[in-house]
């Protein structure tokens, strides 16, 4: 990326979409570890996974702001880079552990047989894992036909978990309780859409952005869909979690500081009153 062509204006632009990013990584995994009380056992894997997946990615989004300060030198009236080196990796990093963490915990919350929820942990999370490594080399290439060759192999893998998603898991969302499937059916589109985003973003310097907006572009895209892959289908997860809950229970479960329900004990069983 040719970080001398950026201005302050979009230099500050990208500092603000990281520290943004951050923000909404760190109050999310707040939010969720609290809340796994608010649901039975069955399902408090899924929410602490979910948890830690925007935990690691806030750690990487702190790491990625640090390293875009460290490439500049910004006064009032100027920016020149420093020398340091924009360090990429730390998405690749992040995205390498998350994704295929995205997948385990949908599948988790679907409460599968013991049987299917391994299989499929290990093809979906491979191929999620897969398709991070085949993208890098492309991401941090100085041509566009390297950019490109390493896009289109990591759209196979990429394609496939779209395939399963929308169409392996079908059979097994049918089996889930009716007032759960819509929300998992939109966990699992949510998932397809969001991560469209990354491919898309992906393509940016090879359709005519440059220099300093195809940059911008790049960071401020990439760190949206991050947002919504990881921090807005963490807490779709955690309404799956508390709905199924509720099913298993008999009990209306409700988030403390919203009214007074009964929610269900650690056994599943009894419950007592939220205050």
């Amino acid at each position: 990326m040719e970080l001398g062509s950026l201005t302050i204006g979009q230099y500050e632009f990208v500092q603000n979409a990281f520290s943004f990013g951050l923000a909404v990584m760190a109050a999310t995994t707040l939010f969720l570890w609290f809340s796994r009380g608010l649901v039975t056992p069955n399902y408090r894997m899924a929410i602490t996974i979910s948890g830690l997946v925007t935990a690691i990615a806030g750690y990487h989004y702190l790491q990625i702001m640090l390293s875009w300060q460290s490439a500049f030198a910004v006064t009032v009236d100027t920016i020149e880079t420093t020398g340091s080196p924009f360090n990429q990796a730390y998405r690749y990093v992040d995205w390498l552990l998350t994704v295929p963490l995205l997948l385990v915990e949908l599948i988790l919350v679907m409460k599968l047989a013991r049987g299917e929820t391994i299989s499929k942990s290990v093809w979906l999370g491979g191929a999620a894992a897969l398709m991070i490594i085949l993208g890098y080399p492309g991401e941090v290439a100085d041509t566009a036909g390297v950019r490109f060759t390493f896009w289109v192999l990591s759209m196979i893998p990429f394609l496939y978990i779209v395939y399963q998603l929308v169409i392996g898991l079908r059979g097994s969302i049918d089996k889930q309780p009716e007032n759960v499937r819509g929300l998992i059916n939109g966990a699992a589109y949510l998932v397809v859409v969001s991560w469209l985003f990354y491919p898309i973003v992906f393509l940016f310097p090879l359709i005519g952005l440059t220099g300093g907006a195809a940059i911008v572009a790049v960071e401020v895209g990439y760190t949206i869909a991050d947002i919504v892959a990881k921090a807005v289908f963490g807490l779709l997860i955690l309404a799956i979690a508390i709905r199924k809950s509720e099913n298993e229970t008999g009990e209306r479960v409700a988030v403390p500081g919203t009214g007074t329900a009964k929610e269900p004990s650690s056994a599943g069983g009894s419950a007592k009153t939220a205050k």
